[in-house]
């Protein structure tokens, strides 16, 4: 009878947290709205939709980008509305960096405009527009794949995660680290000790979340901890939400050991997120209601083609994101209309381990970069114990001040021990399997 009592206080809980959270944020709201019923449509119905989205997103770049204005011209004579979406050119992160405010909608309210960053899986640093219409469909379309588990909004979410800029004020999980109302927690997690890691471990117990979500590594790094000590996982937990990076096998069947629920993975980037999620049986699903997926061989490899449906703010039209992966065919024994993916291996980084014992997650790296102009490709390389290699393809160089300053925020927020070696390169090679490897660890 007490547990019944319990059982039905929390979820009174948590439907007054919905709907506080709802009030707080009813535009992200609306878009879960609009986005539950799209999931509600028969595979015919989701996908006629995507083809009229589309069409209509063809349309509209084709008047109001100046980029896609100078692209589609050669195609004027067929026509915005009746161009094919294989007869429009790719786009390529060279293409952002370099045409970024061609990119940007004429339409677009420069005083709400803001700028995100994201280094991405080829190692080349990216910025790109966005406003809060964006973060806000962002943010629900992250709340339709935690539902995939089971879990509810208002019900509890703890975030590990690794991207110092999302944890700060203004950050996608900045709102001082914890949000009471919408019962969601951050950890901020680009650097840890055995120490740090077993005191996440024991919070799990007593915050007793419903979801974990975070950086794969990350989540490996804890769930070992977690067997090792033998620490009991709270049986609130539905799902493990892994994202950023590659999931591999080893890391799924640690997390599911050691926190006793299923992994979901997560597929997306800051400039297109919300591309696919897992469900319940193990399938990959692509959000057709919010992206255009193509898998095309470039270099004998699957390379995957995405194009945003939703952003109209900085069209990505045919979006060579850096990432392999193939489609699949079939109906998934969950349901859902939206068809399914494969993802290849991509995102492939290493941890940083200092001599005092810190573990240095390779976003830390990434963002380190983040606001210098004109760099194409970088590589760090954590040769010797105390001594890191930047590798930097930069046509015009650093400035003397930008060097200092690179290497004084090693020292300071890495290892006072750590050097940083600063090298300009003409390339950087890619591996035999044609990745490009930003932070690379040579040490035990």
């Amino acid at each position: 009878m007490e547990r019944n009592i319990g059982y039905a206080t929390c979820g009174m809980i948590h439907l007054l947290r919905q709907w506080l959270h709802r009030q707080r944020y009813p535009q992200r709201y609306a878009h879960l709205d609009e986005l539950l019923r799209n999931q509600a449509l028969t595979r015919k119905q989701v996908l006629r939709k995507q083809q009229q989205d589309l069409a209509s997103m063809i349309a509209y770049v084709a008047s109001n980008t100046v980029y896609y204005q100078e692209k589609f011209f050669p195609l004027s004579g067929h026509g915005a509305d009746t161009l094919a979406i294989g007869d429009l050119p790719i786009l390529h992160k060279d293409d952002v960096i370099l045409r970024m405010d061609d990119l940007l909608s004429k339409n677009a309210d420069r005083s709400q405009v803001k700028i995100g960053h994201t280094g991405g899986s080829t190692g080349k640093p990216l910025a790109f527009y966005y406003d809060g219409t964006k973060h806000e469909l962002m943010r629900a379309g992250m709340c339709r794949s935690y539902m995939m588990s089971g879990w509810r909004p208002g019900q509890k979410i703890l975030n590990f995660w690794g991207a110092r800029q999302d944890v700060v004020r203004g950050g996608v999980f900045g709102a001082k680290y914890s949000d009471t109302i919408a019962a969601e927690h951050t950890i901020a997690a680009y650097e840890y000790t055995e120490a740090q890691l077993h005191d996440w471990a024991t919070f799990i117990q007593s915050y007793r979340p419903v979801l974990l979500q975070g950086y794969a590594s990350i989540l490996a790094e804890v769930a070992r901890v977690v067997i090792d000590n033998r620490i009991p996982m709270p049986r609130t937990l539905l799902g493990v939400y892994s994202t950023a990076e590659v999931l591999y096998g080893w890391q799924r069947e640690l997390m599911e050991q050691a926190f006793g629920c299923k992994v979901f993975n997560q597929y997306g980037s800051r400039e297109i997120p919300n591309i696919a999620c897992e469900c319940r049986h193990g399938n990959q699903h692509i959000f057709t209601d919010m992206v255009y997926l193509e898998s095309l061989k470039i270099d004998n490899e699957d390379r995957l083609i995405v194009t945003s449906l939703t952003n109209r703010l900085m069209p990505f039209i045919r979006y060579e994101i850096g990432d392999s992966g193939r489609l699949k065919e079939g109906i998934c024994a969950c349901g859902s209309p939206f068809p399914m993916m494969e993802m290849g291996l991509c995102r492939s980084n290493d941890i940083i381990k200092t001599r005092s014992g810190k573990s240095i997650y390779p976003s830390y790296f990434i963002h380190l970069l983040d606001g210098l102009a004109d760099i194409k490709q970088y590589q760090f390389i954590h040769s010797e114990p105390d001594k890191i290699t930047l590798n930097l393809v930069s046509p015009s160089g650093l400035s003397a001040e930008a060097l200092s300053s690179l290497k004084a925020r090693v020292r300071r927020e890495v290892d006072e021990n750590m050097v940083l070696e600063i090298n300009a390169v003409g390339e950087i090679r890619r591996t035999l399997s044609g990745k490009h490897r930003f932070v690379i660890s040579n040490q035990a």
